[in-house]
């Protein structure tokens, strides 16, 4: 399949190594033809829907160099961890993944099954069109929980996520260490975090649990992009997602109440399937990580891209930094979720539009 047969009408092309891996994979035959479409979302990997004659798939690269304005590289062997993570998610929890359909590691790049929008929403554009649902939260911790449970002591899954490095060019520096130099005077508790982090081993982390990164199907939430995956601290993957719902409920006030219960079930859910460790324990790490990764999507090199006004910022820097320099008073997320609506109930200032 030649790069122009590839397309079908106006439109980008993708490069002959995406249509040459289709064909040497079966994927396409050469009297075939494709049309390629770029899928928006993320910022580390080109994404292409490729429809072909009765079917249609997807096809995944990784970027050497992330599509953000701060500085941000990554190598691109994180692509064969992701295809690895998904196999073992596709074991445990087969409709928690597309299909997986052909890998090509030295290139970076893989293919596995489109999943129409119609079918598979993402969980992102429902809770900014106002559809919160409570049991899909439930549903996203109680799947996040039963992965971590089924890696949790797992010497071969240890040794194959060892991607120490990986993690702490995508994870731990732009979002724990970027923000420790956007806020020197939190600089200590930061890089204590990320220390904290970095130094605990025991399940198999996803490392992007984002509503972006998960569509709702009709047999339950389908996770994708591990680029990050890490066999490391479980307790981030849990901040990480209840973080974008405290987020989002800055920005859909109208769903707040939604959102934050949506924040308080996922905890909930998922640490009914802690097993590998004390639960309270979990809870404190998950606690203490939240307001970091708050201050990291203002301050940090991937600012969420919906928090457009300056007193929604400036809301995130209070509530984070108070919790950040107080951590004996989050010792469970629902903590941080309590402190958080409280800040969000209080009188705005003079001047400033309400929360």
């Amino acid at each position: 399949m030649s790069a122009a047969s590839a397309q079908t009408g106006p439109g980008p092309v993708p490069d002959t190594v995406l249509t040459d891996f289709l064909m040497a994979e079966g994927l396409a035959q050469p009297d075939e033809t494709a049309t390629w479409t770029p899928l928006a979302g993320g910022v580390s990997s080109d994404r292409w829907r490729v429809d072909l004659p009765g079917r249609s798939l997807c096809v995944k690269r990784a970027l050497a160099r992330l599509k953000v304005a701060a500085d941000w590289e990554a190598p691109v062997s994180r692509n064969a961890y992701e295809w690895a993570w998904m196999r073992f998610a596709s074991r445990h929890r087969p409709d928690s993944v597309p299909e997986l359909l052909a890998h090509d590691p030295a290139a970076g790049l893989f293919a596995m099954a489109y999943l129409p929008p119609e079918r598979y929403p993402m969980w992102k554009a429902q809770l900014l069109y106002g559809e919160v649902r409570v049991a899909t939260a439930a549903a996203v911790g109680k799947l996040l929980g039963s992965l971590h449970a089924a890696s949790a002591g797992d010497a071969a899954l240890a040794e194959e996520f060892a991607t120490d490095d990986n993690f702490h060019d995508l994870r731990i520096e732009p979002y724990l260490l970027a923000t420790a130099a956007a806020h020197p005077g939190l600089g200590d508790v930061l890089q204590g975090l990320a220390d904290r982090t970095a130094g605990t081993h025991l399940a198999l982390v996803h490392g992007d649990v984002s509503p972006k990164n998960i569509l709702v199907g009709p047999s339950g939430p389908v996770l994708l992009d591990a680029e990050c995956a890490w066999y490391g601290d479980p307790a981030f993957d849990l901040a990480f997602c209840v973080n974008h719902l405290l987020l989002k409920s800055l920005v859909v006030p109208g769903c707040r109440d939604d959102l934050l219960r949506s924040a308080r079930v996922l905890a909930e859910e998922y640490v009914t399937c802690v097993d590998w460790e004390p639960r309270a324990a979990l809870h404190q790490r998950a606690a203490t990580l939240l307001p970091a990764l708050l201050l990291a999507r203002v301050d940090g090199k991937s600012p969420v891209e919906y928090l457009t006004h300056e007193e929604h910022r400036q809301l995130v820097r209070t509530v984070a930094s108070t919790l950040l320099r107080a951590p004996a008073s989050t010792v469970a997320v629902a903590d941080v979720v309590a402190a958080w609506e409280t800040a969000l109930a209080a009188p705005a200032e003079p001047g400033t539009r309400p929360y």
